[in-house]
């Protein structure tokens, strides 16, 4: 393999269990690829990521890991990989953990049987065990001890010493004072917590991996001939047509072609009641159709899909680390050569300062070492975010990294754009008023047939609204479109015009009691258009860009969770933004604004309050999300754009995802803290039973290995989040 890698280079690293390894690898490879920036991790996957023109080869970089105790292998996807595994290269861990187990059982049972029970467990050491009983003793140690000792004699050699090597030191150091007993219990024990770890890091990754499960493993493809065949996803060509059955997964994004029904986009969405889907909408691959048979031609390979993306992100996420992440790395870089240092000062201050005993110090030094493992609390920290990161993506809320797990629940104010998030994003008839003896089917009939000419979105507002009401639309004859002021036609013999309230003003035919209606529901933040005919008005239509109908409900629960102020930026003139505000209820509005203007407000928000988001649509609201300290996209799904440029996406248009956002963020930040401060408790106490001789160290790894699965379980129950 040529050296200049132009393609960034993934490996499975066997031996990847938590940041300690992490660490690790991070100073072999780091000097000789141009420094730690150019790797990336997913631990939860064991997969480690070279960047893309780094001067290395595949061999050497292979050879570098080797020299950490670890190896890597060009990486493959989990069902590949498992496929190609042996038994035990599968179960190793397993398999030695439970001979570790079973042997100490067969060992402490002989012992008992052959000098009595209180001779093998209180009062150990006294008299030595056969030498039947050290080997019984001896292979459960190297069992419980066998994958951890290649990384222990590398954080030896290279004097930077890891959980590994702590553990490894208090086991020899058992066996060279003759408690044989403790020094296999201790084995098995730190054994059975990284086995129990390994399965927990397991379930948080297989909850990632669900995601892409959502996706089927075949799509009906139709032929030119209109013939039906299974296929995989991937031989669907963009462009292709396939069948999606009544409550069928649909495997691909695109566009329903045919057929109608309700689809549940609850996988990617979040959202509780189906979708209705009709020719022209759009459907997303992993969504489940409903009871209507669809035709739906592909717009996207199975590789990009929405789907696809979003379980992507979310396993480059889990790279960029919280700040809680990051000070538990920093923490425990420090912490075990303290340790260390404290356990030789055990062993050495008491005997020479106060004239101890040699072996108890020494004991109680090894019951240090074994209990200052680091294990539960640099465990507890990734599994948590890993596992905030898929309860959010399963409710539709993608949250591109762990350092935006935590941002939410530290905000102080939110910005939010009106168009598309405030609001629905486009215009709805609101208000039709006829005038000079006219009925509304009537003046409905006249407007639609004029604006089916038209391409504006009032007027596709006003011919839906005709639809629903159940209006024919008659033919317009001789239409003309007016540039900037409206269009005419004949329709029904009669010439009628349509336009605005400029226009009425330009022919002349406004009447003192028509201007201020007008003018009033110009000022409430509604568009008018006006119908005539030569002899007079004959009624006027009211739009306007509607309230989301949660959105009062999301502001009051936002303003519950904790966020001190709601404002709306927006580009629109003041009367709208007003209405708007009203009926929302945020504390502040700036209207008329440029996207320029928008950044200088989100500024003074971030320089008044600290911690600011700024919602938006995720392309034109871009350059003021990005002066946020986090930017949320509305809306996202389907929308490419919204999903690179956010740190977090909302992926329906359910504005109450945030409020439960920023509550999502509380508790993941708090299970965070008491997985901390439990950790860092439950080594506190037991140090201090260590120092008056009232721990042993079978205790301290229970205690160690019982913290690990604490927090461990602790951080899983954000998977169950709703």
């Amino acid at each position: 393999m040529e050296k200049n890698q132009n393609q960034p280079q993934a490996y499975r690293v066997r031996g990847l269990d938590c940041a300690e390894e992490v660490a690790v690898l991070k100073r072999e490879l780091g000097p000789v690829i141009g420094g730690e920036a150019n790797l990336a991790f997913d631990v939860l996957n064991a997969k480690m990521t070279v960047a893309a023109g780094v001067p290395l080869s595949q061999a050497e970089v292979q050879a570098a890991v080797a020299r950490t105790g670890m190896t890597a292998e060009p990486w493959r996807d989990e069902e590949t990989a498992l496929a190609d595994e042996g038994f035990w290269e599968r179960n190793r861990r397993t398999v030695l953990t439970a001979a570790s187990g079973g042997l100490l059982l067969a060992g402490a049972g002989i012992h008992a049987a052959l000098a009595g029970a209180r001779a093998a467990f209180i009062e150990e050491g006294v008299a030595r065990p056969s030498a039947v009983v050290i080997a019984f003793y001896l292979l459960s140690i190297l069992a419980g001890v066998w994958t951890v000792l290649p990384k222990a004699w590398i954080a030896l050699k290279r004097l930077r010493p890891d959980m590994n090597l702590l553990m490894v030191v208090a086991v020899v150091g058992a066996v060279a004072i003759g408690q044989w007993l403790e020094a296999a219990t201790v084995a098995f024990l730190f054994a059975l917590s990284l086995t129990l770890e390994a399965w927990s890091v397991g379930r948080a990754r297989r909850a990632v991996a669900a995601l892409m499960a959502l996706s089927p493993p075949e799509a009906r493809i139709i032929g030119a001939d209109g013939s039906e065949r299974k296929v995989p996803p991937d031989q669907v060509p963009v462009g292709g047509r396939f069948r999606v059955l009544p409550g069928d997964r649909i495997p691909l994004d695109g566009k329903v072609v045919d057929g109608t029904g309700g689809v549940d986009q609850s996988p990617i969405t979040g959202e509780s009641v189906p979708v209705q889907k009709s020719p022209g909408d759009e459907v997303f691959a992993g969504t489940i159709n409903g009871d209507g048979s669809l035709t739906v031609e592909s717009t996207k390979p199975s590789t990009e899909t929405t789907l696809a993306r979003i379980t992507r992100m979310v396993g480059e996420a889990q790279s960029r680390r919280a700040p809680s992440e990051q000070w538990v790395e920093t923490f425990a870089k420090y912490y075990t050569p303290a340790v260390m240092l404290l356990a030789v000062a055990f062993l050495l201050v008491p005997p020479l300062a106060f004239g101890g005993a040699w072996g108890l110090w020494f004991y109680r030094a090894l019951v240090l070492l074994v209990i200052a493992c680091p294990c539960a609390l640099v465990i507890s920290t990734p599994v948590s975010i890993v596992a905030a990161l898929a309860a959010a993506a399963r409710n539709g809320v993608l949250i591109k990294g762990g350092v935006y797990v935590e941002a939410p629940a530290r905000l102080k104010a939110i910005a939010m754009d009106k168009t598309g998030t405030l609001t629905v994003g486009k215009p709805t008839v609101v208000e039709v008023v006829p005038l000079s003896e006219h009925t509304e089917q009537e003046l409905l009939e006249r407007v639609a047939a004029l604006e089916a000419h038209s391409t504006h979105p009032l007027a596709h507002a006003i011919l839906a609204y005709a639809k629903e009401k159940g209006v024919s639309v008659p033919t317009a004859d001789e239409f003309r479109n007016l540039p900037g002021k409206g269009a005419s036609g004949r329709v029904a013999g009669t010439v009628y015009w349509v336009g605005s309230h400029r226009y009425l003003e330009e022919r002349g035919q406004e009447t003192p009691d028509v201007h201020e209606r007008l003018e009033a529901l110009s000022k409430s933040g509604k568009a008018v258009v006006v119908v005539g005919n030569d002899r007079h008005v004959c009624g006027f239509i009211a739009l306007a860009d509607t309230v989301r109908p949660e959105a009062k409900r999301a502001i009051a629960d936002l303003r519950a969770a904790g966020i001190e102020h709601v404002v709306m930026l927006t580009g629109d003139n003041r009367g709208t933004a007003e209405a708007i505000a009203r009926e929302t209820g945020v504390d502040e509005i700036h209207a008329e604004l440029l996207p320029g203007d928008k950044v200088t407000k989100v500024e003074e928000l971030v320089a008044k309050y600290g911690a600011v988001a700024m919602i938006g649509d995720g392309v034109n609201d871009a350059p003021a999300m990005g002066r946020a300290t986090v930017a949320l996209a509305m809306g996202a799904i389907g929308t490419d754009a919204a999903i690179e440029t956010a740190d977090i996406a909302l992926m329906s248009d359910d504005l109450s995802k945030l409020p439960w956002l920023v509550r999502h963020s509380r508790r993941a930040l708090t299970i965070i803290r008491q997985n901390i401060y439990f950790a860092l408790g439950v080594k506190a106490v037991f140090v201090v039973l260590t120092l008056f001789g009232y721990s042993s160290m079978w205790a301290a790894v229970a205690a160690d290995s019982g913290a690990t699965l604490v927090v461990v379980a602790n951080a899983l129950r954000l998977l169950r989040v709703r």
